[in-house]
């Protein structure tokens, strides 16, 4: 795990093309304690040692089903649609058999260097009781994913292309019908494909949304805080990071200062978690 010295940090963002409802900023100060972060986001090989040492089952599993995007939908899984879509985001197929082990169905690998997805807020917290850690709060969160910079709006400065390489795994094309994946990856990417930010954590944009502690809300922030850790109550849980599926015209949040939230049972193939310690 890489050690995150405490201190005062910046937190939130002014962006012009963030959605006002996600309560983004102002731009805040926190004072945090030193913690420590996992590197990269726990992977198919670690969550598979977890399940094995600890017998656990995922929610998904339980269920039966989880969602799966359509353009990642195996051959052999076709057959296994079921009749519960979402008629507002009708590219989420609802998938019996779909879950950490096959993320897109039946049909589908879960190679083990990626990030395991298909996991619940509370499948996370499972595995991070089970390694003595726990996840973030969503402060400790963003201070390492600026990797040490203020302000920015990306964990590697403020543009999306760096000498016209790309920096992270998102969207290229139009979403939801056509993904060029001119970074290389329709879908999930190995956990260390991207240079670290500058605390050398991987890929702290992009690929996988990552559940947090904290409970979602919007209300208002104090301008100065020591360890915040949100709402005390709520019935959704925060989400960071954004994902392989982002992209500017429809959900533009692999920004550092983006958040968004899922149901505490909800799974799905774009949600992934780190733990501190």
């Amino acid at each position: 795990m890489v050690r995150i010295e405490g201190g005062t940090f910046v937190l939130g963002g002014e962006d012009p093309d963030a959605n006002p409802a996600d309560r983004e900023g102002p731009p805040r100060t926190v004072h945090l304690s030193s913690f420590h972060i996992d590197p990269i986001c726990v992977t198919n090989a670690a969550f598979a040692s977890f399940v094995k040492h600890s017998g656990y089952v995922t929610e998904a599993e339980r269920e039966g089903w989880s969602y799966v995007f359509h353009l990642l939908l195996p051959r052999q899984a076709e057959n296994h649609i079921l009749n519960a879509s979402v008629p507002q985001t009708p590219w989420w197929l609802p998938v019996a058999g779909a879950n950490w082990r096959q993320p897109a169905g039946p049909g589908s690998q879960a190679p083990p260097n990626h990030p395991v997805v298909q996991v619940s807020w509370n499948d996370a917290v499972a595995y991070a009781d089970w390694a003595g850690k726990r996840l973030p709060t969503e402060a400790q969160w963003e201070a390492a994913a600026r990797g040490g910079l203020e302000r920015a709006r990306y964990p590697w400065g403020n543009t999306l292309l760096v000498n016209g390489a790309h920096r992270c795994n998102i969207w290229q094309g139009r979403f939801p019908d056509l993904n060029t994946a001119d970074d290389g990856h329709l879908g999930t990417a190995p956990v260390k494909t991207f240079r670290p930010n500058g605390y050398g954590l991987y890929q702290m944009s992009g690929n996988v949304w990552e559940w947090c502690a904290d409970h979602w809300g919007t209300g208002s922030l104090p301008a100065e805080s020591t360890d915040p850790t949100g709402p005390q109550e709520g019935t959704a849980r925060v989400t960071r990071g954004g994902s392989f599926l982002c992209h500017e015209s429809y959900c533009n949040r692999y920004r550092v200062a983006a958040r968004t939230f899922n149901t505490p049972e909800s799974s799905s193939q774009n949600t992934g978690f780190r733990c501190v310690s």
